[in-house]
């Protein structure tokens, strides 16, 4: 195999004016090194449920309503987890006490668009966008009552809130009026009046008094469009100072609550990153450069009294990618620069179909467990969480959880060893995943997540990988090879997996090249080694897109050495839902590679696909006929075909997602019964036996929702079964890669 050289340089950074003694932490020598998995950890966060919660909606609303879990916090006992759902205008509730057992516990309608939560004592203080538009902003703070459920009062904001924080000694509460930008007018440029402020109230036993709220303005003191101020998130340090951050206008203030006097404040500066990805091409290539770009932090958090770490998002102008460490007076103690994108690479979840931003970190959390101090960064482009050990300098990388879709809300339990994340994303009209609350528990014990990650080329950067559509056995035991779909038209890749690693390890990838450039016009979706280093492929056609359906033999290096188009006797009745794998029977002259259609042609019975046959030497096609399972929603059809003493094995599965999948299942066809008949007649319809239902173990392999795109099957030299889910390269999903290992064939035979 050959694999393509990446070059890398290290990053360069602008930070904001800061006094010469500033300490910059950022080790460029020591990034490669730092992109990979640590070797070991005695305690680790696993997810231990998810919690879907469309499961929340009363018995009289439509289960198909779109939901959402935004901005998540928890009750003072960790018991209850508390949300802000916007879509649905209420605020939602879970019960935690079995934290591997979540329990729905119910919402509260509220008269607008709650953005934002909180819980002091027995109060749930909850933002309320009531705005009847961008230009004429409102909005009130609504108390609810923990236990009862019932909305208490409220107090008139005067425009749209976002964030929420109360002060360590439960004295104040401060909001940030954000007032937000149009997108659709004037390109989204600022200003865009009114202004934002900030608010701040003064508790008694979690109750506000709206007589005693305080306007901070904070107009005039960013350099971008200081007369329009965006608050977008706030924070209290232990000395009951205010941390707010300013996303559009790249800008940070520090205000004391008692006060409401500007401590401080400073610009979030700029940083040059090099050696990343920056076009959406399809096509993951960490060769780009991006300069002077704005930071814009979104979410902040406290270190201590004297450090705050922020998630920049570069929603606005930006793309920065990372998250920083400031002093209060604006010193950068810290950059990640591109180290953060890589680990989100490694494992996978790199988002190129909304790439100009990068992985986008949003959401932000910290918690001391044990005698840990943790930082908790959220993507909500990669829908990963990354955890960091706050040493007082550099931040050392401890593991990547994996989200659900669009991860904003975090909070820590550390009274619990728990970590939540609210994952906003409703994809319920397109049928894929609804919202959802996750928890993960820290315990001693190995990470479960990722199950396959890529070890970084030479110089440190991503090899780049995702939407996993294949699996075949190589030459030994535990050697594998996947293929990408189509989501990476530029670039479709073979990879070399070293299954004998927990985590898998991706070691080698070759792009699949015609006339020595990327092939186009490829969708792979199923390989199987031809004897000769190379491999025959599986090309899933699309007439609209003038792809394909073909076989392909490609060499060592890549290269497509041979075509093979279907007959006319096919093509006449020929669908976009084409090949889904391909294995070989035989050898030599005898060589027989067998495919399995994902699903009916025009001439195919309903319920019934066919496996085609196709001999190279002879040049002979021919088919059998394969009965599907049926489906209460949704399709059924096939994934993938392996073969192994004297068994065809087919992954069946339907194309529903969570609670509604059904049906992810192995069958075997003995080869003995294999006879398939020339094309055109009438074609034998072949028993299947079932080998194993796989739903649970996509169930238990993480704690998650139930993946649809079970598409990589293969069983190694080993006997070993290997299953791999497509993660549709980050595009309207998680971005999950699950990595099955389900024993030895023998077992279930």
């Amino acid at each position: 195999m050959s694999f393509p050289q990446i070059r890398w340089l290290p990053f360069e950074q602008e930070t904001p004016p800061a006094p010469r003694h500033s300490a910059l932490f950022v080790l460029t020598a020591a990034l490669a090194a730092s992109v990979s998995l640590p070797a070991h950890a005695d305690m680790m966060f696993n997810r231990v449920a998810s919690f879907a919660v469309a499961g929340n909606l009363p018995a009289d609303v439509e289960k198909t309503t779109p939901t959402s879990s935004e901005i998540i916090t928890a009750s003072e006992d960790g018991m209850t987890l508390v949300y802000s759902d916007s879509p649905l205008g209420a605020v939602g509730f879970i019960d935690i006490a079995d934290p591997k057992a979540p329990k729905a516990g119910g919402i509260v309608k509220i008269s607008g668009e709650p953005t934002s939560v909180v819980v002091i004592g027995r109060k749930v203080l909850a933002g309320v966008n009531t705005s009847e538009s961008k230009a004429r902003p409102s909005g009130n703070l609504t108390v609810i009552d923990l236990a009862s459920k019932a909305i208490e009062s409220t107090c008139d904001l005067g425009g749209q809130p976002d964030s929420l924080a109360f002060s360590k000694d439960g004295k104040f509460l401060a909001i940030a009026i954000e007032n937000e930008r149009d997108e659709e007018m004037n390109d989204g440029e600022i200003p865009q009046m009114p202004a934002g402020d900030l608010r701040i109230f003064t508790l008694a036993e979690g109750q506000p008094d709206c007589a005693t709220m305080k306007t901070v303005n904070l107009a005039g003191i960013a350099k971008v469009a200081a007369e329009d101020p965006e608050p977008e998130f706030v924070a209290f340090n232990e000395d009951g100072e205010i941390a707010v951050t300013l996303q559009e206008n790249n800008h940070i203030a520090v205000v004391n609550a008692e006060t409401g006097a500007i401590v401080t404040h400073f610009t979030a500066g700029s940083a040059t990153l090099d050696k990343i990805d920056t076009r959406k091409n399809g096509a993951l290539s960490f060769d780009g450069k991006i300069e002077d770009v704005a930071r814009e932090p979104d979410a902040v958090k406290w270190l201590d009294n004297d450090r705050l770490v922020v998630a920049n998002e570069g929603d606005y102008k930006g793309g920065s990618r990372g998250f920083t460490i400031f002093s209060k007076k604006g010193e950068v103690l810290y950059e990640s620069g591109p180290s953060f994108e890589y680990q989100v690479a490694n494992a996978g979840h790199y988002p190129d179909d909304r790439n100009r931003k990068g992985v986008e970190p949003k959401g932000l959390e910290t918690g001391t467990f044990g005698e840990d101090r943790l930082i908790f960064v959220a993507s909500e482009r990669g829908s990963v969480v990354g955890v960091y050990k706050d040493t007082g300098a550099e931040p050392r990388f401890v593991q990547i959880l994996p989200s659900g879709i669009g991860p904003e809300g975090l909070v820590a339990i550390p009274s619990r060893n728990l970590l939540v994340t609210a994952n906003e994303a409703d994809l319920v009209e397109d049928g894929l995943a609804r919202s959802h609350v996750m928890i993960y528990e820290r315990s001693e014990g190995p990470a479960t997540y990722p199950m396959i990650t890529a070890k970084p080329t030479a110089d440190g950067t991503p090899l780049g990988w995702g939407a996993l559509s294949a699996l075949a056995a190589g030459d030994t035991a535990g050697k594998l090879f996947a293929a990408s779909d189509s989501f990476y038209a530029n670039a479709p890749s073979i990879f070399e997996i070293d299954a004998t690693q927990t985590p898998a390890l991706i070691t080698g990838k070759t792009i699949v090249t015609r006339g020595g450039h990327p092939a186009q016009k490829l969708d792979i979706e199923g390989l199987v080694a031809d004897g000769e280093g190379g491999f025959w492929l599986a090309n899933e056609g699309d007439p609209a897109k003038l792809v394909p359906h073909a076989i392909l033999r490609v060499d060592d290096k890549g290269e497509i050495k041979q075509e093979i188009g279907f007959p006319m006797e096919l093509l006449a009745h020929q669908s976009r839902f084409g090949l889904e794998g391909i294995t070989a029977v035989g050898e030599g002259d005898d060589l027989t590679l067998v495919m399995a259609v994902q699903r009916e042609w025009a001439d195919d019975p309903k319920g019934q696909v066919k496996l085609l046959a196709y001999k190279p030497k002879a040049k002979e096609w021919s088919a059998v006929r394969y009965p599907l399972e049926t489906t209460e929603a949704g399709w059924m059809g096939l994934s993938e075909i392996t073969t192994h003493d004297g068994k065809l094995y087919i992954l069946e599965r339907d194309n529903q997602i969570g609670d509604l999948a059904k049906v992810k299942r192995i069958y075997s066809v003995a080869l003995d019964a294999f006879k398939p008949a020339e094309l055109g007649g009438d074609l034998p319809l072949v028993e299947k036996t079932l080998v194993r239902d796989i739903v649970g173990d996509l169930k238990s392999a993480t704690n998650g929702y139930v993946i649809d795109k079970v598409e990589g099957f293969t069983i190694d030299k080993n006997g070993d079964i290997f299953v791999a889910t497509d993660n549709d390269g980050v595009d309207d999903s998680s971005g999950e890669t699950l990595f099955l290992r389900l024993g030895n064939i023998s077992a279930v035979n």
